[in-house]
């Protein structure tokens, strides 16, 4: 006889918590610094980060305790700054990001500790703490300036997000009016020096263009921290399925996101609704927001949004193994950078959920270990190869960014 459900769903969990023992998670994309920024401007004496008390747990979904109870052994902790700042300001905030990042591993040095190689995760995660690295979300923190990229780096950046939600003067984002048809000359020449100095290419919330571009020119694996299959839920944030297919010749890896209306169709079709429903209130009330947002609110219990599950995400991961192959998935669940989840991972413990679904689905243990964390070590390490030979054959790029198009 089959085991009752209950029993098979523990064995199945305890399968999956056994895995992630041997292999923790390494996540691409986690917001805590932005999320401790807005809570209290960065005090982190007023942030117990090793257990929060139920109130904060309310609002943010990682601490210590969850941490080592969601099996992560290494975060790529975003240092996201909004990409409505002027470029000098955004490149002074992300410092200040790196800055609040840094404190929170110093304050923590029996949880956590920042990293700067794949030697390095591999020997803290060995250590039981969680290894730190930086990513930045969004060239514009950069400043137009391949110095300040090359800074960035020395102060622990370990991948750059080459937009955000706008198009910057040199890539072109996946959620505004292009300008560059993909990458311009300059964006390709932030390419060939992300490679030189060993800083992983992060194709998250860049549009198709720019992410077929990058391909193109990257002589190490790209990274997508924190995007899903577009295939399942079509939303321009994740990866069309001719870009899956590069995957194997690159050696990148999508790392699949929560973000619920990245993982459900319904619930982005309602994002949709939603935003225009807004649009529609902003024409009726002009400089009223006070009155458009409790007509949204009233909209939205009359309109419920769906919910995204453990199911919704592991279907992203069927399909991106169907493409791409095993060996190009990774985990970036955008904990602290969206306002819901998907029932069922609602906080960075509920990692072993996800990966119990698909023990359930037929994955092996080597399945599991590569996800979770060894294809992300793999192109980590492939990075640094590449950054050791081009090191020997060329110095820093001195391009400098000019607003004017190259017309030849």
């Amino acid at each position: 006889m089959a085991a009752p459900a209950y029993a098979q769903g523990e064995a199945d969990l305890d399968r999956a918590r056994a895995v992630l023992a041997e292999a923790p998670v390494f996540d691409g994309h986690n917001d805590l610094p932005y999320a401790i920024r807005e809570l209290n401007g960065g005090n982190l004496a007023d942030f117990p980060f090793p257990r929060l008390p139920d109130d904060l747990r309310g609002q943010i979904a990682t601490d210590g305790e969850r941490l080592s109870a969601g099996g992560v052994g290494a975060q790529f902790w975003s240092v996201y700054v909004p990409a409505s700042l002027p470029e000098p300001e955004a490149v002074v905030q992300v410092i200040e990001q790196i800055d609040l990042a840094d404190r929170l591993i110093a304050a923590n040095p029996d949880r956590l500790e920042k990293a700067a190689t794949a030697a390095d995760v591999r020997r803290i995660i060995a250590a039981g703490k969680v290894a730190g690295m930086y990513g930045v979300e969004g060239g514009h923190a950069i400043g137009n300036s391949l110095g300040v990229l090359r800074k960035l780096y020395d102060l622990g950046t370990r991948y750059m997000t080459l937009t955000h939600s706008a198009t910057l003067a040199w890539a072109d984002s996946a959620t505004d009016a292009p300008k560059s048809d993909g990458l311009s000359p300059f964006g390709l020449e932030v390419i060939r020096e992300m490679n030189r100095i060993g800083m992983l290419v992060d194709l998250s919330h860049v549009s198709s263009p720019t992410m077929a571009d990058a391909l193109d020119i990257s002589a190490a694996p790209i990274i997508f921290s924190h995007s899903s299959a577009r295939a399942i839920a079509d939303h321009p944030r994740n990866v069309p399925d001719d870009i899956l297919a590069r995957m194997p010749e690159n050696g990148g890896v999508v790392m699949v996101t929560f973000a619920e209306g990245f993982l459900n169709e319904a619930r982005r079709q309602w994002w949709a609704d939603e935003a225009a429903e807004e649009a529609r209130l902003g024409s009726l009330h002009p400089g009223r927001p006070d009155l458009v947002e409790a007509a949204l609110e009233t909209w939205r219990a009359d309109n419920p949004a769906p919910k995204a599950s453990i199911a919704d995400a592991a279907d992203h991961i069927d399909h991106i193994r169907k493409i791409a192959g095993i060996d190009h998935i990774g985990i970036g669940g955008d904990f602290d950078g969206v306002t819901s989840y998907p029932t069922g991972l609602e906080d960075v413990s509920t990692y072993p959920a996800l990966f119990a679904e698909l023990v359930r689905r037929g994955y092996s243990d080597d399945d599991l270990a590569r996800i979770a964390s060894g294809n992300i070590l793999r192109v980590l390490e492939a990075a640094e190869a590449v950054a050791t030979r081009l090191q020997r054959e060329t110095g820093p790029s001195e391009m400098r960014f000019s607003a004017v198009p190259d017309t030849e």
